[in-house]
């Protein structure tokens, strides 16, 4: 099963690459595949590369729903 999850660009680094948050944790990851990703906004992330551009209200309202399926699952 393949898994992309919504996560916003806490900063920009060189190369292609930059900062994402993911539930509380930093991660480095490629924007090459979303060259137009800018601070602040939302990308998919797979596998450690940004996949595309996600609106704030979908990222958010995605991000929700997992929240809710873990309370789920710590049950």
């Amino acid at each position: 099963m393949c898994l992309a999850l919504p996560a916003r660009i806490t900063r920009l680094l060189d190369d292609s690459m930059a900062e994402v948050e993911l539930g509380g944790v930093l991660k480095t990851i490629s924007v090459a595949l979303a060259p137009e990703a800018q601070l602040g906004d939302y990308v998919i992330v797979h596998v450690g590369h940004a996949i595309g551009l996600l609106d704030e209200d979908e990222a958010r309202a995605t991000l929700a729903l997992f929240a809710e399926l873990a309370q789920h699952e710590a049950h």
